[in-house]
């Protein structure tokens, strides 16, 4: 799917309820532009593709967001895998459908209860979308579920430090910037032991890209649907401006900065 943003998560069942309600709300809204603006996350989807198994008889793509990495994989494994993708916001699934024609299975779910039958599928791949899931111990079990003895999940998320430049722009005394809790990789390590995967490797890496201003900056987050705002909160003119001074003092000679700090959990069951 994408990256993080501004945003709050939730606390108690209900709240879970309303945030997967508004998350699929933003993605779907985001569904028409996405592949144009997420050039960074089509960028950072590489880091996956260099630890795709040479074969697989079905595979599911968590997050599939419009399907770009989805119809690659198709066309990587060829007519001899059945291919799914899953998404929780219908828009992405409905800008999927339209882009992509391969026979592809597109399904509208949660990470967290997938609807695939146990020891199912030979590979569960996905980019930027767990970050999103605020239960991080059942997601990793429902994979765990779903893949094959010796299947594998391939995952990109976020870790700590992410997004720091926005942070530091949007913030203010006795009011931090609203972004999501991003987990470390520690944590990640845990619950994919806990969850049951006999192989557990990860890798880290810090990738960065650069835009000419902070409309560009903020275009490449809410442009994909990234911005999942606390009900009742709008940002001033006062703030903005604010912002974009801010921001101007990190300007680097190629623009603003954006930093992610990507984790590549690579699983074997």
């Amino acid at each position: 799917m994408t990256i993080a943003a501004l945003a709050t998560e939730p606390t108690t069942q209900a709240d879970a309820a309303d945030w997967r309600a508004r998350v699929a709300q933003a993605f779907s809204r985001a569904a028409p532009h996405y592949a144009s603006r997420a050039s960074a996350q089509q960028m950072m989807s590489e880091r996956l593709l260099a630890h795709l198994p040479d074969t697989a008889e079905c595979l599911l793509d968590l997050g599939c967001g419009p399907g770009e990495l989805t119809a690659r994989l198709a066309r990587h494994y060829d007519d001899h895998c059945r291919v799914e993708g899953l998404d929780l916001a219908p828009g992405m699934l409905d800008e999927a459908r339209r882009r992509h024609p391969q026979p592809i299975r597109w399904i509208c779910g949660d990470a967290g209860m997938l609807p695939q039958a146990d020891a199912s599928l030979d590979l569960v791949i996905s980019n930027l979308a767990i970050q999103w899931c605020p239960d991080l111990d059942r997601v990793l079990a429902e994979i765990h579920r779903v893949l094959k003895p010796g299947g594998r999940a391939l995952l990109n998320t976020l870790a700590p430090g992410t997004l720091r430049e926005v942070n530091q722009a949007w913030s203010q005394p006795g009011r931090p910037a609203a972004l999501l809790n991003f987990r470390d990789a520690a944590r990640h390590q845990i619950a994919a032991r806990c969850a049951g995967f006999l192989h557990v490797d990860l890798e880290q890496r810090e990738e960065r890209f650069h835009y000419p201003d902070l409309n560009a900056v903020m275009a490449s987050i809410k442009g994909v649907g990234a911005q999942v705002a606390r009900p009742g909160k709008r940002l001033t003119r006062t703030d903005l401006a604010r912002a974009r001074r801010r921001y101007e003092t990190l300007r680097e000679p190629a623009g603003l900065p954006v930093t992610y700090h990507l984790l590549t959990l690579i699983l074997e069951r």
